[in-house]
């Protein structure tokens, strides 16, 4: 357990500051941290938003509402701060977004989210034309409804004009910044999710490129953290405190949120429980082989990030608080209490699952339920699960990295923390709480930090007591699991992806 990490006063901020930007799947968020990567007094700035979502897979939210949170956020940051004050300009967005936009510099499209599967068919088509395993040994990615090949198809064959228009295709990251500076590109980790990176080289894949239908100028160019951008002339006129700051290229949640989680090496492993989900490992190497059922990124050029992702965690409690009644229980109680066998065998996809069996259009299950099953029974069978898709990913990532410490953040985690003594009985490792609020907002100030800042000590997160697993529990979690594998053979077609 590690304590002492909090805000800063601004008058004991060590330079240089870094304004660090997120945008998540519920807000975005902006927050100022000084070099040691603490907090700096003044607050954090928190804009909500949501997806729009429907049953035919739909994922999108508005890219021009997303800038003016921005716009606002950093206004209101900026403008706490003295002239030519922050030294640095970063920004994670949820990976795997998408942005068609004009030559004049507007959206012609939606931002279309990591969740948004509507091009299930198009994935289906490129998997059978491509050899998916020398693919993912390339890519470091699957063919799946949350990259962006079968997405740009899918928007080809179903809206040509549009198509045809757009000049850039852009993440959000790179479309803000386009809107909010005049220039852009895409982190080096936000490239590799599009799932188009040669992650071995960091150039754009033609084989995936030509199954996408754009040439390799349609998309911008990938930069490393250590080359930031120039703004365009008086982009920046409105903002005095940012008069010299360097602007960092976007880079994805997930390499964030590893780095401000404490997750910056290969002996530790980030548990992420947010709204979606990952296990991931930060190794120093490329991976030579990727086990079938997880990604590897490219996040620069000497690193990698290592791991699976879930759709749902944070959206499965949610969706159970608003829907289940659990009878005047606390959600919190009903995780802690011991395991019972009567309780419900879940396979939580309600979005669709990611690693490790790639079915872009899994559903929700629940199995033995009776009328006897109580709304408690429910919720734990279905957290149960969220724990056990982890694990699924843990047992592959073991083949090639065995990280000594696991280190678990996001909401869920504070939420509802009983439910990370499942996951340490589930995983049979121990697990490893970090309490503050935020790591990828964290993680996001720290990436700059690597450039602005480099022989500055940081000051490392705070944890909580650790979670150890039960041995008494062991046999019925393996027992779950073993029923979770066959009851997932049965309902996806033997775990064929789709």
């Amino acid at each position: 357990m590690k304590e002492g990490f909090g805000r800063v006063p601004a008058e004991d901020a060590v330079g240089p500051l870094v304004l660090a930007l997120d945008v998540g799947s519920t807000a975005s968020r902006g927050d100022v941290f000084d070099a040691t990567g603490r907090p700096v007094e003044g607050g954090r700035v928190k804009k909500p938003h949501a997806f729009t979502t429907a049953a035919d897979g739909t994922s999108q939210i508005d890219p021009d509402q997303v800038v003016a949170e921005l716009r606002d956020i950093i206004s209101e940051l900026a403008g706490r701060r003295r002239h030519a004050e922050i030294g640095g300009v970063a920004l994670d967005t949820f990976a795997s977004s998408l942005v068609g936009v004009a030559e004049d510099g507007s959206a012609l499209t939606p931002c279309y989210t990591y969740a948004d599967s509507r091009c299930s068919a198009q994935a289906t088509q490129i998997r059978r034309e491509l050899d998916e395993a020398e693919v993912q040994q390339r890519t470091g990615c699957r063919i799946h409804t949350s990259y962006l090949a079968p997405r740009l198809r899918w928007l080809k064959e179903t809206d040509a004009a549009t198509f045809g228009r757009v000049r850039w295709w852009m993440s959000l990251g790179e479309y803000a910044y386009l809107s909010l500076i005049g220039a852009t590109a895409a982190g080096t980790s936000t490239a590799a999710w599009t799932g188009m990176l040669d992650r071995r080289t960091g150039a754009w894949d033609a084989e995936l490129l030509a199954a996408a239908g754009i040439a390799a100028d349609h998309l911008s160019e990938v930069r490393d953290p250590d080359r930031p951008l120039t703004t365009a002339g008086g982009a920046t006129g409105a903002w005095p405190a940012l008069a010299e700051a360097r602007w960092f290229p976007p880079i994805t949640d997930g390499f964030a949120s590893n780095l401000g989680a404490g997750a910056d090496d290969e002996d530790s492993a980030a548990v992420a429980a947010a709204t979606s989900g990952a296990i991931r490992v930060l190794v120093h190497q490329v991976p030579e082989r990727i086990p079938s059922g997880l990604w590897c990124y490219r996040v620069d050029a000497r690193r990698s990030l290592l791991g699976g992702a879930v759709n749902d965690v944070g959206r499965v409690v949610s969706w159970l608080e608003s829907t289940v009644q659990l009878g005047g229980a606390d959600p919190d109680q009903v995780l802690a209490a011991e395991p019972d066998p009567a309780t419900p065998l879940v396979l939580p996809y309600l979005s669709g699952e990611r690693a490790t069996g790639w079915v872009a259009d899994a559903r929700a299950t629940f199995a033995g339920v009776s009328a006897a099953t109580t709304g408690a029974q429910l919720f734990r069978g279905a957290m149960e699960g969220v724990a056990i898709s982890y694990a699924r990913i843990a047992d592959q990532l073991r083949t090639v990295a065995r990280p000594g410490r696991i280190l678990a953040s996001g909401r869920v985690t504070q939420d509802v923390p009983a439910w990370q003594q499942i996951l340490a009985d589930v995983l049979e490792a121990p697990v490893e709480p970090v309490t503050i609020k935020r790591t990828t907002l964290h993680g996001t100030a720290l990436h700059a930090l690597e450039v602005l800042a480099p022989d500055t000590e940081r000051t490392p997160p705070s944890t909580g007591p650790t979670f150890t697993p039960s041995h008494e529990r062991a046999d019925y979690y393996r027992g779950r699991a073993a029923a979770y594998d066959s009851l997932y053979a049965a309902v996806t077609a033997h775990g064929s992806s789709t």
